[in-house]
Formats: structure tokens, C-alpha cells, sequence
């Protein structure tokens, strides 16, 4: 009895490996950043934060989307290496952050970070982000492939690789097939492949040069006070949503795990694994909220389910000859995939204010809410020496300073 429940774990494991993996690798295929290393850093990092957390909160910690704007700023101008060093930084920042929060209240928190705070800034997260995925769809940031079959093939390409996304996620859940149904970037990753394939702009030599089994392509990171700048600021937008994720999770399993194991070990685990994985080379680490759904959709909430995962996700790391493969995905299917991975991102955003029941209709939250999507979006920036707010940064934090400024307990009701 014993072997079949750690084989339903083990199982249940890979199952949250595939959940993961189609977000967690596109981050270095959108950025350059290494994908064995990735991976690596991805199950070093759950590892590390179920420690850290008593070994009590179920989540995987893939790539972060949130650091992708100051990723692509500081590699144009300085280098990947410096990106990964402000990365470094950013995750200690989180140290400091949970060293204050060991000290506040669990209602002062939600004072702080209200659902029209922190609503606004996940949706930035994914709107800012949509014109990469529009490059990549129509081919962009692939000449070949344009020069192949053109723009309107590229499109072709990304609209198969979309709605193959929806098609698992919608068709599959009404069939009852409710596993398949979660894997919606697993399927549209291998049906727009092989579309890529039949129209021949898949280049297979980095397959058949890459080894079976190597190491990861580690790389040491470069500290910069540019960089630094840049990505400091967009770890608070970060831990708004680590915030948000560890209240989601703890929803689904029906456990508080702000009180306990506290928000102060959560953010000192998501910090832990985002600087050792950009010391690494890799990218920043966050709680996914694609695991979170799965653990939803299953209904099994053993934590050892993660930790297997994560080992899954170490394993595949020091095979070369597959994420070699993943390697070679065109860029419209990538694409095709942001255009409804990055909507998702922004749809949550939009979500969370739906169901805290964010009144729009109260000036003084709209004001706060406006300012930041229209500063986000813009790009707005704010520069004092060598210190640099921009975008993202710049909406967090004037978002929080203004709801504490102008927010009336007595006068500004968040609900109708």
C-alpha cells in the first residue's frame, strides 16, 4: 500500500514538473539566459524555500516574469552577467523586507498592500510585456524565420501555437479531462513545434551537436550600481506578488500560512533562491501560481509532491540533448504562447480586484489605481543620481505611497 501511495507521489511529482516547465524555460528562451540552468536553479531553489519554510507550504518556485523588463534594459546595455548581478541584489532585498515583516501585523499588511495596490501592479506585470510577445509572434526577433515564410507565416505559426493552448484548456476540462486539461503550454509547445516543423523553420543542429549529458552553463554575475537600480525596485513589485501567491495557496489547502510558517520565512525562502539562482546565471525565482492551480485541480496537498518535482527539474537539468530541443522552438511559437501566458498574467490582476471587490467608483482608489497603470505603461522614470525608478518600480511604489497618503480608513471603502 505504502509503494502504490509513493508511486501516486511520484506521479503526481512529474505531473507539477509539466505544469512548471513550459513558463519556467520560457524566461531564458525569451532573454538568452541559460535553460539547464534555469532548471537547475528552479529545483535548488523549492528545495531550499521548503526548507526554510518548515517544510509546510506547497509550492514550486519557477522563473519570474516580473524581473523580464529590467532583464532585457541591462543585457542591451551592459550584459546578461550584470542583469543576473542585480538579480543577486534584488533577492537579498527580500531578506530585509521579511525582517520587517517578522515585526507587522498581519492587518497592517493588508493596510499596506491593498487589492487596489496590488491588483494594478500583476496587471503591468503582464500588459508590459505583451509587445514582446507580439515581436516574437510576427517574427520580430526571428529574421530567419520571416525571411522563410514571412510575417503572415510567423502569425500563422503563433495563432496554431494559441489556439492549440485554448483548445486543451477549454476542450479537454468539458471532456472531462481535467490532468491534459492543465497542461494547455505543454500542448501548444509540441503542436506549434511540429507545425514549425512542416514548415520548415526549425533548425535542428543544436540537437545534433548538443551531448546527452553535461552541465549547466553556469555563470558567475556582474554587480553594477545601473543595474542594481533597476532591479531593486522591481523585487517589491515581486513580492506584492509572492504576497498574493502564498494567500492563494494557503486558500486552496484551507491553511494560513501568512501566520504560520509567517510571510517572513516565505519571502526569506523566495529571496534565498532568487539570488543563488541568478549567482548562478539563472533568473529570479518566484512561487508559481500554475502549481498552485494544479494543486487546486488534484486536490492533493502533500508538499514531498514539490520537493519531487523539484528533483525532477535538477535531473533534466544535465540533459543537454533535451533542453537543446527546447533550444530550438521558433520564436512565433514562443509567441504564441506569451500572447496567452502574458493576457493570463494581466487577467489575474484584474481577477483579484474583482473579487476583493474593488470599488472604482471611490475617486481616491481610482486615482491610485490609474496613476500606476498609466505611470507602468508608460514607462514613466524617476532618476536621482545614480539611483533609477522606471516602469514597474516606479508604479509599485507610488501605488503604496499614495494609498498611504490619501486612503481614509473612514471615507475610502475598497467594497460597494
Amino acid at each position: 500500500m505504502e509503494k502504490r501511495l509513493d508511486l501516486k507521489l511520484v506521479i503526481m511529482g512529474l505531473q507539477h514538473t509539466f505544469v512548471m516547465f513550459g513558463a519556467t524555460v520560457l524566461v531564458p528562451l525569451l532573454t538568452g539566459l541559460d535553460i539547464q540552468v534555469t532548471l537547475f536553479a528552479a529545483g535548488v531553489g523549492t528545495l531550499l524555500f521548503h526548507v526554510v519554510t518548515k517544510f509546510k507550504v506547497p509550492v514550486f518556485l519557477g522563473s519570474s516574469f516580473a524581473f523580464l523588463p529590467g532583464i532585457f534594459a541591462i543585457a542591451e546595455s551592459q550584459g546578461l552577467a550584470y542583469a543576473t548581478g542585480g538579480i543577486v541584489i534584488a533577492g537579498l532585498m527580500y531578506l530585509i523586507v521579511a525582517a520587517i515583516f517578522k515585526f507587522i501585523s498581519y492587518d497592517m499588511l493588508h493596510h499596506i498592500l491593498p487589492p487596489f495596490v496590488t491588483g494594478p501592479m500583476i496587471i503591468l506585470i503582464g500588459l508590459m510585456l505583451a509587445p514582446v510577445a507580439i515581436n516574437n509572434a510576427n517574427g520580430t526577433n526571428s529574421p530567419a524565420v520571416v525571411e522563410a515564410i514571412g510575417t503572415n507565416g510567423a502569425w500563422l505559426v503563433a495563432l496554431v501555437t494559441f489556439a492549440t493552448g485554448v483548445f486543451v484548456k477549454i476542450a479537454f476540462e468539458k471532456f472531462g479531462l481535467k490532468f491534459l486539461s492543465n497542461l494547455p503550454v505543454l500542448f501548444a509547445l509540441i503542436v506549434g513545434y511540429l507545425f514549425s516543423m512542416i514548415m520548415g523553420i526549425v533548425d535542428f543542429t543544436p540537437i545534433k551537436d548538443a551531448a546527452f549529458i553535461g552541465l549547466p552553463g553556469f555563470m558567475a554575475p556582474k554587480f553594477s550600481i545601473n543595474a542594481i537600480s533597476i532591479m531593486v525596485p522591481i523585487s517589491i513589485v515581486s513580492m506584492v506578488e509572492h504576497f498574493g501567491d502564498v494567500l492563494a495557496i494557503g486558500n486552496v489547502v484551507g491553511q494560513d500560512f501568512i501566520k504560520d510558517p509567517g510571510v517572513h520565512r516565505t519571502l526569506i525562502g523566495d529571496g534565498i533562491a532568487t539570488s543563488i539562482s541568478a549567482a548562478m546565471g539563472g533568473p529570479a525565482n518566484t512561487t508559481y501560481s500554475e502549481n498552485t492551480g494544479a494543486v487546486a485541480l488534484t486536490g492533493i496537498y502533500n508538499p514531498v509532491v514539490m520537493r519531487i518535482a523539484a528533483v525532477f527539474a535538477i535531473l533534466l537539468a544535465f540533459i543537454p540533448k533535451f533542453t537543446s530541443v527546447i533550444a530550438t522552438i521558433p520564436g512565433p511559437v514562443i509567441g504564441g504562447i506569451s500572447i496567452l501566458l502574458f493576457g493570463m498574467i494581466a487577467s489575474v490582476g484584474i481577477r483579484n480586484m474583482v473579487e476583493a471587490k474593488v470599488d472604482l467608483s471611490n475617486p481616491k482608489i481610482l486615482i491610485i489605481s490609474s496613476a500606476m497603470l498609466v505611470l507602468g505603461l508608460g514607462g514613466a522614470s524617476f532618476t536621482l543620481g545614480n539611483f533609477s525608478l522606471k516602469g514597474l518600480g516606479l508604479s509599485a511604489v507610488v501605488g503604496i505611497i499614495l494609498n498611504l497618503i490619501i486612503r481614509n480608513n473612514h471615507s475610502t471603502n475598497q467594497t460597494k
